[in-house]
């Protein structure tokens, strides 16, 4: 390959200016109108580029397309990242630092606000001697995620641009809004966007490529109590409020929780009560890498809630589910090239590749589901939604190497079958 003029770091740096965070309360799409205002710089770019078809959409899809170079009909890819940012952190008026040369030990992030990225929480710095690790100023997060991603397949097609000689197929890019808030393939159109398979890159570390996630529900649960003049209630009142207590207070202390699982360890977590004597609502997340697993979970909450409400007969419950997504590794596993030559790719960049799963779910998750298989490659990102959130400059660069590895391979595959 032709030695690479990267550009990504650069990129990065230029984007994470954009305030883009997205808000689970709107209803609208995007969920924010300052997604658009990135939206239309990196069309801008990619016209720069010479993907004379850019543009965004009304929903605020970033679409283009660069044109194969070659006559052998190569599948169509594509290459996907999000702009939004979590709306758990700031994501506005970002001051970056590099921290160059990295020498091992803690990094101070702000002395002032006493934010340090600690080598013992963070082993992942181990293998970053010698890189330059790029941080906020922890008064907000970096945005890496994803706008890394955006920058490296940016970079990837402007190399592309600038060496025809290397062969390649069509190549779909897309940019998408509000995927930190689980919406961003909602209103994408995947027989408008052309591709055979893609990829998001939003992943995390170096050589990881990622072919599961969660399967989702969401659960509500709605206690509705009597209310009456609390001075005169005795035998009246029922508290809906403490009886939702009762339903959180049920669930296991060691365990089934975000805080007591790991790796491939489902939970049920309560993030949303609302509510008053007369009617509360729970809210929760039900997450498991199997659809059965899932089930049992919701079982197991009903259960218990029936049992909480079997004690105040003159209360009631709504349980409603509502599916969110499933695992991709259901859909992935019916085409595994798709995954194994990214995998292909990563060893091709000089890479350990790791196949991995995600504690969560993307853009691919949905997009495999409705037909467009997509597994997600690594950023070189850490952190996500933190303060602490870091990249590493060097990890950027392979993950550039990675996308245009990949490329050439699915022209490859294509011409000797």
């Amino acid at each position: 390959m032709a030695q690479i003029n990267f550009t990504c770091v650069d990129r990065l740096l230029k984007y994470v200016k954009f305030d883009t965070q997205s808000s689970e309360d709107s209803t609208s799409f995007p969920s924010t109108d300052k997604q658009k205002i990135l939206a239309k710089v990196l069309v801008q770019e990619l016209l720069d580029l010479g993907l004379d078809d850019a543009a965004m959409d009304e929903w605020g899809y970033v679409t283009a397309t660069l044109p194969a170079n070659i006559d052998t009909r190569v599948p169509v890819i594509g290459l996907i990242a999000h702009l939004d940012t979590s709306p758990d952190v700031s994501g506005k008026d970002v001051k970056t630092q590099i921290h160059k040369n990295y020498r091992g030990g803690d990094i101070v992030i702000s002395k002032e606000s006493n934010i340090i990225l600690r080598a013992d929480e963070n082993p992942d710095l181990a293998n970053q001697i010698g890189h330059d690790i790029i941080t906020s100023d922890g008064t907000t997060l970096l945005g890496a995620d994803n706008k890394a991603g955006i920058a490296e397949i940016f970079d990837a097609v402007n190399h592309l641009v600038d060496h025809p000689e290397i062969k390649h197929g069509t190549i779909k890019v897309a940019v998408m809004p509000d995927e930190e808030v689980g919406r961003g393939s909602e209103h994408f159109d995947i027989k408008k966007f052309g591709a055979n398979y893609a990829y998001t890159v939003d992943g995390e570390t170096l050589g990881e490529i990622e072919d599961e996630t969660f399967c989702a529900d969401a659960v509500t649960i709605t206690v509705t109590g009597v209310n009456v003049h609390p001075g005169y209630g005795k035998n009246k009142l029922v508290n809906a409020v403490k009886i939702a207590a009762e339903i959180i207070e049920e669930l296991p202390k060691d365990g089934l929780s975000p805080e007591t699982t790991e790796k491939k360890e489902g939970y049920v977590h309560p993030h949303v009560f609302e509510g008053n004597v007369e009617q509360a609502v729970i809210k929760f997340l039900i997450r498991d890498f199997t659809v059965d697993g899932l089930k049992e979970k919701e079982k197991f909450l009903k259960g218990l809630s029936d049992k909480v409400l079997s004690a105040h007969p003159k209360a009631s419950m709504e349980f409603k589910v509502d599916e969110y997504y499933r695992n991709m590794k259901y859909e992935l596993d019916k085409n595994p090239k798709v995954v194994d030559y990214a995998l292909e790719a990563v060893e091709r960049s000089g890479i350990k590749p790791k196949r991995n799963f995600i504690r969560g779910g993307t853009d691919g998750a949905q997009l495999s589901y409705k037909g467009l298989l997509t597994p997600n490659i690594f950023t070189g990102g850490h952190n996500f939604h933190s303060r602490q959130e870091w990249v590493s400059a060097q990890d950027m660069q392979k993950a550039v190497e990675v996308i245009l590895n990949l490329l050439q391979i699915w022209v490859e595959k294509t011409e000797s079958a």
